[in-house]
């Protein structure tokens, strides 16, 4: 964990180790790098995104530069398409709002550690090869959870890419909102106002995805919405 909040590392590195995970916490970018040039190694890193000196943006291009390929994870108050977008490109999987709950940061953190996890929903594609899941013009690198759309980057969130691979490999079939939240937040997770609260979490994120495959091809449209249930990816003609 990099965070150069001394109350932010006592609290946040303090409850991860409470949940089992085992935590080396760092006060900033050179330190983090230092431990990591001695050949240290992790299975995630948890960045904070502003910090003086080098922030979050340099510590992760220097990590990579370095070799460090670890998934990173952003832990920051800062959230809009154009952080994230650069933030992808330099190789981060995930944003996690510092304001969020201690379970939800865990959830994100699992997902992060269990990349290449069976899908519980079934498989309704099977790999070419050794090569990623292919889904009509789809391509679901699972191991590294990233995702192709006509053989060009989709620049997904973690959780992004779970949602996505949730309803392209039941394609055909609908796939309700709660289901899609619960790929997201965990099982039973409540949110917003309302029982039905959850269903505007979950449209916002299905027209921020919508957004990512229109940016690779102005007419991709895969994701077709069920109005008052949930969404079901659309079978491309042969």
């Amino acid at each position: 964990m990099i965070d150069d909040d001394p109350g932010v590392r006592e609290s946040v590195a303090g409850n991860l180790k409470d949940s089992g995970f085992d935590v080396v916490a760092f006060e900033g970018g050179p330190s983090a790098l230092a431990w990591f040039a001695r050949g240290e190694t992790a299975d995630l890193i948890l960045l904070d995104m502003r910090m003086p000196g080098l922030d979050g943006f340099q510590v992760l291009e220097r990590l990579r530069s370095r070799g460090v390929n670890s998934p990173v994870v952003f832990l920051t108050a800062i959230s809009d398409d154009l952080t994230e977008d650069r933030a992808l490109a330099g190789g981060a999987i995930d944003f996690v709002d510092k304001s969020r709950k201690l379970s939800i940061l865990v959830k994100r953190l699992q997902l992060a550690l269990e990349p290449g996890a069976k899908s519980t929903f079934g498989l309704a594609a099977k790999p070419v090869g050794n090569g990623p899941l292919k889904i009509d013009h789809l391509e679901l690198f699972v191991d590294t959870c990233r995702a192709a759309w006509r053989d060009q980057p989709l620049d997904l969130t973690l959780s992004e890419f779970h949602v996505v691979q949730l309803i392209a490999l039941r394609r055909g079939a609908d796939v309700s909102y709660r289901e899609i939240y619960d790929c997201v937040r965990g099982k039973d997770f409540v949110a917003g106002q309302g029982p039905h609260g959850y269903r505007g979490n979950v449209r916002a994120l299905i027209k921020r995805v919508r957004k990512k495959f229109r940016a690779v091809d102005d007419l991709a449209d895969p994701i077709e919405n069920y109005p008052g249930y949930g969404y079901r990816w659309i079978v491309a003609d042969a």
